[in-house]
This record gives structure tokens, sequence and C-alpha cells, in this order.
């Protein structure tokens, strides 16, 4: 699957490391940047993204920054992006479950490589339980039909 990444300067090694992981799980990540450790503004790079899952151009996605908030608030703010802050294996399994999540947003500066390859891979393999988490995810769709 092309997953479309990007991080900003705080995110940047992480990122590099989640694309290393995404290619050695059969994934193609494509990177949008930021290529550097040089400071930039977070929602620059957060919008490609978004935009893209927004779109239906790819169908998941991956954002780092340095606490992966500013990123995922960015994501959120479109109406088919359902981002989620994925901290731990268990923030990634229920994301996924619970919330059908079609963007992870990472903590670049509060995971180390064994933390983030364990969370890549629960984050894509964890399946969307629908149920009575459809019905809720509906009406957060719902919100932006207004």
């Amino acid at each position: 699957m092309i997953i479309p990444i990007a991080s900003d300067h705080a995110g940047y090694p992480a990122k590099e490391i989640a694309k290393k992981l995404l290619e050695e799980m059969g994934h193609t990540p494509v990177d949008y940047g930021t290529h550097s450790e040089d400071s930039v503004d977070y929602p620059d790079f957060a919008i490609k993204v978004s935009e893209l899952i927004n779109e239906g151009e790819h169908e998941l996605g991956v954002l780092v920054c340095g606490s992966g908030q500013g990123v995922c608030m960015t994501a959120n703010k479109y109406p088919k992006v359902r981002a989620g802050l994925t901290y731990s294996t268990k923030a990634a399994e229920l994301t996924r479950q619970h919330n059908n999540a079609n963007i992870m947003c990472l903590p670049g500066r509060e995971l180390d490589e064994s933390q983030i390859k364990e969370i890549l891979e629960v984050w894509f393999t964890t399946k969307f339980e629908g149920g009575r988490h459809e019905r809720r995810v509906n009406k957060i769709e719902s919100l932006t039909q207004k």
C-alpha cells in the first residue's frame, strides 16, 4: 500500500525510522517532507498528507511531530480525516478498531525505534470493528455535513 508520510523538524528522525519500517512491512511510503531537522511549521506538512486522505487518493497516512498533537489537530480539520494520536500500541489498536482512524499521528520525541515498530505493526494490521463504533464514527462525520 502507498502510505503518504510527513513530519515537521521535531518529528523528522522518527519519520525516517517509520519510512524504513513501513518498507520492511511491504508498504511504499511517499515522503511529503520535511527533509531535515531545520525548523518548519508542522501544519504545512500535515496539510499535504491530510489532503490526500481527504480526497480519497490514499486510504491511510502517517504524520509525525514532536508531540503528535499539532499534526493531529491540523489533520482533523479535514472532513474525511480521522486522525488519531498513537503514543502506544493500545492507542494504535483502539484508534483503528473503534474510530476507524485513517491517519496515525506519532509523537516523534517520545518514541524509540522499537516502539515505533510495534505501533506501526499494530495500527496497520488492526481492522475497524464496525457495529456500535460505526454509529459513533457516523456521528463524527455528520458534523462536517452542517
